[in-house]
């Protein structure tokens, strides 16, 4: 399992979850995206891009100006539901 560190510090909304949402893509399943933001906002976009990319956020943590997410990268298969796409239901 590897960590890879994403620095968003300073980024405004939309960026931090536009560069998240683009680091994830370069991430093996399994392995760790650690996202370290200062914009409040991030902590309802990331999470709901984690709910739509459905991978899952490990820890969010929050240390004075700066808040920490550790988001595992899914395996890569959308589950359906009745021969459905995630899209159609």
């Amino acid at each position: 399992m590897t960590t890879t560190k994403l620095d968003l510090t300073g980024l405004k909304c939309p960026l931090p979850a536009l560069k998240t949402r683009k680091a994830l893509k370069s991430v093996a399943p399994g392995d760790l995206l650690e996202v370290h933001c200062t914009d409040p906002l991030s902590v309802i976009d990331i999470p709901n891009l984690i709910r739509e990319t459905g991978d899952k956020v490990e820890i969010t943590e929050r240390h004075q100006n700066r808040i920490v997410f550790l988001i595992e990268k899914a395996n890569g298969l959308i589950e359906k539901s009745n021969g459905l796409s995630p899209a159609a239901r």
